[in-house]
């Protein structure tokens, strides 16, 4: 049959899978995938997929490991759910090839080393990067370095990936993913302990926000006095984004020559707060330069490297674990299940064990 959507086929290969948790992961993986060659490569229906296509998404999930957003096992199974499905397509003569089967797409998937030179926080590391941002707002607020709203807002990212457990992707923007927009204000609950944002499974969660965070994002709040709720709590710093937001939407209320006149008379920030203007969050690369610079600032070296986003929610999950507090780490990570708690950690699991082994043997 000629012809046949993306949509039209997922849909049908997702009624022959039985399991539930499995054809959820699958659905999830594929509409990410048909997303992204919609966006990317134009291509809509099935008949119009290529190998160069599939190369070209293989490169981008390559892409995406090197940027510290998905662990080079992810980046394989999400390529997987894409050949099985075009895989049955071909088995169900919708194709005359599997185009992900193809070695010379395969071929520009990330290593996959199981992730054993990963990087996470050490204890002492993030004690370290989070003495020092307290220091920064100490002298931010006797008139040295940033700006005191600078130092606040930094010290607040910094404690939120340090302590909550959040991923990068979930409070920051995925210039990628058009449903990963960075977190608002609205979404944080000082009160309650609980920050909303859109998890890994596609669906939005609620994270831990200790006391710790909480307080700096609430200093932060108040220092920024953000125009509206649906503001950004982590607003971008780029000005053509600034801009380019407050013409759309000021173009909603104005005509063009009014919002050039607004622009043109105004400094964009001034703009930006009289008229609550929603722009967009910091990217998940521009976290990733500001942790880089910040560490560079406190002198902190990691093996060469610095504090990543991500290493912070290996960190805290490394710390409750290796502690004796399984179900804790499970529930401040947000795994769905405490076997994923004990996968993740198994190398703590092994120490543990092999200290046993020489203490029986010992006696």
């Amino acid at each position: 049959m000629t012809g046949t959507t993306l949509a039209a086929a997922m849909e049908e290969y997702l009624v022959s899978i039985e399991g539930g948790n499995y054809r959820a992961n699958t659905e999830s993986a594929l509409r990410r995938w048909a997303d992204w060659l919609t966006r990317e490569r134009g291509v809509t229906h099935l008949d119009d997929v290529e190998v160069i296509d599939c190369r070209r998404y293989a490169r981008y999930l390559k892409r995406q490991v090197r940027e510290d957003d998905l662990k080079a096992s992810t980046a394989h199974t999400y390529y997987a759910y894409v050949r099985a499905f075009l895989g049955f397509c071909e088995a169900d003569e919708l194709l005359s090839q599997n185009p992900a089967a193809v070695s010379r797409a395969q071929a520009e998937l990330p290593e996959d080393n199981a992730d054993t030179d990963r990087q996470f926080w050490s204890e002492r590391d993030r004690k370290a990067i989070l003495a020092f941002m307290d220091e920064r707002v100490e002298r931010a607020l006797d008139g040295e370095g940033v700006s005191r709203e600078r130092a606040y807002r930094d010290r607040a990212l910094v404690r939120l990936l340090a302590l909550s457990g959040v991923r990068g992707a979930e409070v920051f923007r995925d210039p990628g993913d058009e449903k990963r927009t960075g977190i608002a204000w609205r979404d944080v609950d000082i009160e309650s302990g609980a920050v909303r944002v859109f998890g890994k499974s596609r669906e939005y969660e609620y994270a831990q926000l200790p006391r710790k965070a909480a307080e700096a994002l609430e200093r932060y709040r108040r220092v920024s006095e953000p125009p509206t709720p649906r503001f950004p709590v982590f607003p971008t710093d780029h000005a053509p984004s600034k801009y380019r937001a407050a013409r759309e939407q000021l173009r909603e209320e104005y005509d063009e020559k009014r919002v050039e006149a607004i622009l043109d008379a105004n400094d964009i920030d001034d703009v930006v707060r009289e008229h609550e203007v929603v722009i967009p969050a910091i990217s998940t690369r521009g976290a990733r330069n500001l942790m880089k610079r910040l560490c560079e600032e406190a002198g902190l070296g990691i093996d060469g490297e610095y504090l990543k986003p991500h290493g912070a929610r290996r960190g805290l999950g490394h710390q409750l674990y290796s502690e004796g507090h399984a179900e804790l780490a499970q529930s401040a990570l947000r795994h769905a299940s405490i076997t994923t708690t004990h996968e993740s950690y198994s190398n703590i699991r092994a120490s543990e064990t092999a200290e046993r082994v020489d203490d029986v043997l010992e006696d």
